[in-house]
């Protein structure tokens, strides 16, 4: 889903960085490669700041590179230098890194991290799938590392400068279990910036619940985690929110008989498609019963689309899991445009439009933010000049999450004294586009975006807001 970025030269030839920024909408512009390695170890429960075992080469403040795929000889003498204590020579080689790959953001944190490891620091987590999807995680780590290079840059946080620990937690149940418990049992983290995927969220949050650690989901939309504790939070919208703008498009547009495929194995994905159905029906709309479920061994994207036409399927909506989107790609091209297509968040991905074509040509989905309606906004701007093209939700949602978690630290640099701001019902904090600010159940306040994708210029299919 990435192409090599290692190769680039920074800054990039302009018709570059314009092909990059029309198609970036999907997974975010940069593409790193497909072939980013995914841990096997099976991590064990340690305790302390410094983690050993398994868990050990998850955890990274700038010791160690978690994302291979964007590796440079000066990225792998930093992380030397920066392991020794030698963080002046870090500075340096994270530096030349930079100016070879200026679109890595792990390169950022750890340089962001080596400056401020010679005086006082607050320190934060930021949990993401680096082995199963090293593009989603790239997301996230450019919107958290854009708000820590901010917020360092400008005086810290009442003079701290704010440190991050990466962590590669694979989107795994497992993983997730001993990545949490190793971040609540050290005593130097103040709050984590994750989980990716709803099931790993929905198995880290009990944990920091109830070692008081505060954890801010930036893409997580499982209806479980509304509520869920007075410790967790996220920066996106419930999921009721999202679901129903798009199943109101359906009935409008004449498409009232919807057959659904999604996952059953995504808590995120089970509640959009409960909250479409709801809104479908309410809409005047009806649900096509079908049986189809992306989780399974034996999906069968032929009889799928068989079934749903032959039962007078007038639309198809896919809801699957993040590290599953090929299959919903594989159902699209058995499609063959037989049936509009409607999909839930998660299908916002670069590898949606690289892999499916002018087979999700016409799709439309509901995101939670689009650079293209925030005129009036600073964000898009600064992060295209950050990192050499446009950068989509995910990256303004995590950014949203550093933000919020920063604001809380101004008030209080303490775990407790950072959930008692963000519950605050008068707590703000300014996002990428708007203010953030949280509900009563820990929801994000604010309302989705329509988006279809739609051929458009030399970059091929693009995500563009319905106007």
């Amino acid at each position: 889903m990435y192409q090599d970025t290692n190769q680039r030269k920074s800054p990039p030839p302009i018709v570059f960085i314009i092909i990059l920024g029309l198609i970036g909408f999907g997974a975010s512009k940069f593409l790193p490669s497909l072939f980013a390695s995914k841990s096997s170890d099976t991590p064990t429960s340690k305790s302390g700041a410094s983690p050993s075992g398994a868990i050990a080469t998850r955890i990274s403040l700038g010791n160690q590179i978690l994302v291979t795929s964007q590796t440079t000889p000066d990225k792998q003498a930093g992380v030397t230098a920066f392991a020794k204590g030698e963080y002046k020579e870090a500075v340096q080689k994270f530096q030349a890194s930079l100016q070879q790959n200026r679109n890595d953001p792990e390169t950022v944190i750890y340089l962001n991290n080596a400056k401020a490891s010679n005086g006082s620091a607050l320190k934060i987590a930021v949990s993401v799938p680096i082995g199963s999807n090293p593009n989603v995680a790239q997301e996230i780590l450019r919107g958290v590392a854009q708000a820590q290079e901010q917020i360092n840059t400008s005086g810290g946080i009442n003079g701290a400068q704010l440190q991050v620990k990466i962590v590669n937690d694979d989107n795994s149940q497992e993983v997730v279990r001993d990545v949490a418990k190793t971040l609540t049992q050290d005593a130097s983290i103040l709050a984590v910036i994750g989980h990716n995927a709803s099931n790993a969220s929905l198995e880290a949050a009990p944990i920091y619940q109830q070692e008081k650690l505060v954890m801010v989901t930036p893409t997580s939309f499982a209806n479980n985690l509304s509520g869920f504790g007075s410790y967790i939070f996220r920066t996106v919208p419930n999921i009721s929110i999202m679901a129903a703008p798009l199943a109101e498009y359906a009935v409008k547009t004449g498409k009232t008989n919807i057959a659904i495929c999604y996952d059953s194995q995504a808590p995120d994905n089970i509640s959009f498609k409960d909250e479409f159905v709801a809104a479908l029906t309410a809409a005047g709309g009806k649900l096509v019963p079908t049986v189809c479920d992306f989780s399974v061994p034996s999906f069968n994207p032929e009889s799928a689309i068989a079934d749903a036409v032959s039962k007078g399927a007038q639309g198809l909506m896919l809801a699957p899991h993040i590290d599953r989107i090929d299959r919903a790609i594989s159902l699209a091209r058995t499609n063959q445009g037989k049936l509009p297509l409607y999909g839930s968040t998660t299908m916002y991905t670069f590898q949606t439009l690289k892999d499916g074509q002018k087979s999700v040509d016409g799709l439309v989905l509901p995101v939670p933010w689009h650079p293209d309606t925030n005129p009036g906004s600073t964000f898009p701007k600064n992060a295209s000049q950050m990192w050499g093209g446009v950068v989509n939700w995910r990256t303004a949602t995590s950014f949203d999450a550093t933000q919020a978690v920063i604001a809380g630290l101004k008030q209080s640099n303490t775990r407790e004294g950072l959930q008692q701001a963000l519950k605050n019902p008068n707590f703000s904090a300014m996002g990428a586009s708007e203010e953030v600010k949280f509900l009563s159940t820990g929801d994000r306040a604010g309302k989705p975006i329509l988006v279809q994708v739609k051929l458009g210029g030399s970059s091929g299919y693009n995500f563009v807001p319905l106007r």
